[in-house]
């Protein structure tokens, strides 16, 4: 039993709890003033046609008078961890997946619960708002696709049960795209065996997709079925972690130079940021977030303190982790930090926390 805990659209709702005057308004997120870029839109925003990736000259003309801020992402990473640790009085298996959404393995306490989904969905709504979040939706399933999915087909406040013995029924009348954002070079050699559905995707054996894309070919073929074997990973960043850097990218993203690029250019500016401040780190978590969410993983760094020591650790989470699809962000997470005279790798500082509330928003 895994559960997917959703706080939609967080940096703006954390926006709007520091500045409550922002209630109402149009507003947008951009990912940073050198890339103008729409990370997150109010409703009110999106009713004028406004979506995540529109460039802001194009948003602004869509809609006069939008208002505009720059993405926290440190900020609005804390107010997220603070906000899902009560979760772990539910269950202690938390793996945080985004800032403000987060899975839970509810397996071993199924029996607390008296096997009652619904009621372990209610209590982690009341835990978030006894917290202070922001309207939630949970979904429960028996893997973390279904239930990810379960979340988003719930709304605000709701909890979604898809119980096992159900999911295949009910995935079968989605897309791939639906289901897990799959991309288009994936849904093209689908599509060239007659797979359409996540039903359709039964009438080819394992090995097809495996063949071709490897582990994640493997499991997009259980997926479509209820069946994916991710586990919930309890790894989080460890104490003293640095700052978390990342990248929006423009849209239609897809060139292996173009990603290797706009990964040198974060590891350089982590290494030319932190070096001043003397901090070291042991490792490094990489991720990119494909059209079906991100993909993450836990690297060791090797010794040195030149940046480009970074890029060989990419290349090969590229190969392991990307199939071509079009790639929408990129991070890069360092911890733990030390000092730099107990260690040798990559120059680290401690965050300095997070920026007053009432800012100031322009037009």
């Amino acid at each position: 039993m895994i559960a997917f805990v959703r706080m939609d659209r967080f940096g703006l709702a954390m926006e709007r709890q520091d500045n409550p005057g922002l209630a109402g308004r149009p507003i947008v997120l951009l990912h940073s003033e050198s890339v103008p870029r729409l990370v997150e839109a109010s409703p009110e925003a999106e009713s004028f046609g406004l979506y995540p990736g529109m460039a802001w000259e194009e948003a602004r003309l869509r809609c006069p008078g939008l208002g505009r801020l720059t993405a926290r992402p440190s900020h609005y990473a804390a107010q997220s961890a603070r906000l899902l640790d009560p979760l772990q009085e539910i269950s202690p298996d938390l793996e945080p997946f985004a800032a403000g959404a987060a899975f839970l393995d509810l397996s071993a306490c199924q029996d607390y619960y008296r096997h009652d989904p619904d009621r372990i969905g209610a209590l982690l709504l009341a835990r978030l708002a006894a917290a202070g979040a922001p309207a939630a939706a949970v979904g429960i399933g028996g893997d973390k696709t279904t239930a990810r999915w379960a979340a988003g087909a719930a709304g605000a406040g709701e909890t979604l049960v898809v119980r096992p013995a159900e999911a295949a029924a009910r995935l079968a009348p989605l897309t791939l795209d639906e289901l897990c954002g799959a991309g288009p070079q994936i849904a093209a050699f689908l599509a060239s065996h007659g797979v359409q559905t996540c039903g359709d995707m039964q009438r080819i054996p394992i090995s097809l997709p495996a063949r071709r894309f490897g582990n994640h070919g493997r499991r997009l073929w259980l997926m479509a079925q209820g069946r994916d074997p991710s586990p919930v990973r309890r790894h989080h960043a460890p104490s003293g972690a640095g700052p978390l850097l990342g990248r929006l990218l423009p849209p239609g993203s897809c060139e292996a130079d173009g990603l290797i690029a706009a990964f040198q250019s974060l590891a350089d500016k982590l290494h030319l940021r932190l070096r001043r401040e003397g901090w070291q780190a042991r490792e490094l978590r990489l991720g990119l977030r494909a059209p079906e969410g991100w993909r993450q993983e836990w690297v060791t760094l090797a010794e040195g303190d030149d940046s480009g020591l970074l890029v060989a650790p990419w290349r090969r989470f590229l190969q392991r982790h990307w199939f071509g699809e079009e790639v929408r962000q990129i991070q890069l997470l360092p911890a733990p930090a030390r000092a730099a005279a107990e260690q040798a790798d990559i120059f680290l500082r401690r965050g300095r926390g997070s920026e007053p509330n009432g800012r100031k928003i322009r037009t």
